[in-house]
């Protein structure tokens, strides 16, 4: 018993030394707690103490706890100083003295759930039955058209709408917010409104286009013998959008056309090449084709069976050129928004000129230095700054597919350890916030990298007179968010309603793919302390959603969203059984698995 005594005095003292140090960092931090909205002075007193709390090593402590069958404070974020007063007087209850000891709390541990659930109300609506977790589905720009397909969205268990402001315009904005509002009234509920501003996204420019032609192939066996023609669509007209087998000619002669006619054609590589008409519908003429074929813009078709003028094909968009980049290339960085083109070699093979592209932010220019990693199209593809210039850079090649990885236009550039300081709002932003204002009921800050990009969003919103009116969610989506996250929460908590978006795909690639599991514990571990709502976003279901079937990963990967408090659905073409789905596993999960706030090791800065 004198053994168990002694552990359990050291375990006391070991807790009070905790508790002292919780209460200096919160007399530091006084100022700032109740400089607060008063909605979150109790929730930014228990960020303080949370944070100073995990600068102890506890793995000791925990283990000692457990032992005693006691709380190895596992689900204490919420309400660490309740949850430490509370075991230091369970262990000294156990001493025979049992000294008197206070365990009065500023936050109890059943008010700091409350303040969470209440938070999460106010921010993202009221749940829907049975299931804890909000549901968010980003809106297509069908949605401003087909009202039928909002209208089971809401139907299927969508809590909110996310609009994109980096797509489509206010006229479609508007048609959607219109959709989705009547499609609520529809079911009697409340539909909450995101809108995410697009923020300084870094993208590569334009590359030259490449030929206006089209591929055909006939789908051959194993022994090269065709089971399956080409199959050619002849129609009026097509544009970027019409499918790869579209060809056009002109409607009148398209009309003259019959069954069974048959036609030759000079492809692009000067082979002789014969189609047949199989199907023939209104505005549209199947035709098949035996043998590879090169179909370009000004190509001559001929009938050969009957007496038939000529036609000529029309205007096709030019192939969507890329970059083929290899392990060592290199590949130069532009300033000047010039059209990009590939890697220029001789007829032996030699380099003649290096494939260049250009930058759509030019200010980064001014911030990189050699040495630095760049990442291309979401860490696919990953370089390191070789040497800089006044009007371009270059880049050494370290990473790519072992045949060479394909670089589009339009495609994200990273640089996860340049601090860019580029802000969160940019000139498209602050036009676009002006429309959310107006329209929407929370604004999805997109890249917020400090609290001086936060400071600069509630001006913005301040100047609008909307203030404590338009909630925001703050996307945390880069390695200086996630490096600043206590300071970022607690500038925002001068607001009230505020959320965290867990954007996993952009921070996978600025903070590493062998770190994002443990990032995202830390956010996650971090806004239930501050009692703040959290939205799992990214690739949720994502080949579902585009594909119409999910991968066992992804079923996981959802049951693992229970976290949080809401999940974002990105759009798709089977966006409705994905809902349906989704809706059925959390509703299905939520009786065994509680929000779970895992108390983890303070991680270092990345």
């Amino acid at each position: 018993m004198k053994v168990n005594e002694e552990k359990i005095r050291e375990l006391i003292s070991q807790i009070e030394t905790i508790i002292e140090a919780l209460r200096i960092e919160e007399a530091d931090a006084e100022a700032v707690i109740t400089s607060r909205n008063p909605k979150y002075h109790k929730s930014a007193r228990n960020l303080v103490h949370y944070n100073a709390f995990r600068k102890f090593d506890l793995r000791t402590i925990q283990k000692k706890l457990g032992n005693l069958g006691l709380t190895r404070f596992a689900n204490s974020g919420g309400h660490i100083m309740a949850s430490l007063l509370n075991t230091r007087h369970i262990l000294s209850s156990l001493l025979e003295d049992r000294p008197a000891v206070s365990t009065k709390a500023g936050l109890s541990i059943k008010n700091g759930k409350r303040l969470l659930a209440n938070h999460t109300k106010e921010l993202l609506g009221y749940r829907s039955k049975g299931r804890r977790v909000r549901i968010m589905v980003t809106q297509p720009t069908q949605a401003a058209h087909d009202y039928q397909m909002v209208h089971d969205m809401v139907q299927h268990g969508m809590n909110c709408a996310r609009i994109n402001c980096a797509h489509d315009d206010p006229e479609i904005w508007g048609k959607i917010i219109l959709n989705v509002k009547k499609a609520a009234k529809a079911f009697g509920k409340t539909v909450k409104i995101t809108m995410d501003l697009a923020g300084p996204k870094i993208r590569t420019g334009n590359i030259v286009p490449g030929p206006k032609v089209r591929k055909f192939r006939p789908e051959r066996d194993e022994t090269g013998h065709i089971v399956s023609p080409a199959l050619i669509v002849l129609v009026p007209e097509v544009n970027e959008d019409s499918e790869m087998n579209m060809i056009p000619v002109a409607l009148k002669w398209l009309k003259k056309l019959a069954l069974g006619d048959k036609f030759i054609l000079t492809d692009t590589r000067n082979k002789l090449r014969k189609l047949k008409v199989v199907h023939i519908d209104d505005q549209k003429i199947l035709v098949h084709c035996y043998e590879t074929s090169y179909i370009g813009t000004g190509t001559i078709i001929r009938c050969v069976n009957r007496e038939l003028e000529n036609a000529t094909v029309g205007e096709l968009p030019p192939i969507e050129q890329s970059i083929l980049l290899r392990t060592n290339d290199i590949l130069t960085i532009t300033k000047s928004n010039t059209l990009g083109n590939p890697a220029l070699f001789d007829e032996d093979g030699n380099l003649v000129k290096a494939a260049t592209i250009s930058c759509q932010v030019p200010e980064i220019f001014e911030r990189i230095k050699e040495g630095e990693t760049v990442l291309f199209d979401d860490g696919k593809i990953e370089g390191r700054i070789k040497a800089l210039f006044t009007d371009r850079f270059e880049v050494c090649i370290t990473r790519a597919k072992e045949k060479g990885s394909k670089l589009k236009a339009e495609k994200g550039m990273n640089f996860p350890t340049t601090d860019l300081g580029i802000s969160g709002l940019t000139a498209k932003d602050k036009v676009d916030l002006e429309f959310v204002a107006k329209h929407a009921d929370v604004v999805n800050f997109s890249f917020v990298n400090s609290k001086e990009d936060v400071e600069e969003l509630l001006s913005e919103l301040k100047k609008l007179g909307v203030l404590n009116k338009l909630s925001v969610i703050l996307k945390i989506e880069t390695r200086f968010a996630f490096d600043n996250l206590v300071e970022i929460l607690l500038t925002a908590m001068k607001v009230k309603y505020i959320g965290v978006m867990i954007a996993r795909g952009d921070l996978a690639v600025e903070t590493g793919w062998d770190t994002i599991g443990k990032v995202q514990e830390e956010i996650l571990a971090l806004c239930g302390a501050a009692h703040i709502p959290v939205v799992w976003a990214t690739q949720v279901l994502e080949s579902f959603a585009k594909k119409g079937l999910p991968s066992r990963a992804e079923i996981t990967d959802a049951t693992a969203s229970l976290k949080a408090e809401c999940v974002m659905l990105n759009k798709g073409q089977y966006i409705n059984e994905v809902l349906q789905l989704l809706n059925k596993i959390l509703s299905g999960m939520e009786r065994f698995h509680e929000k779970n706030e895992a108390m983890l090791p303070k991680m270092e800065k990345l």
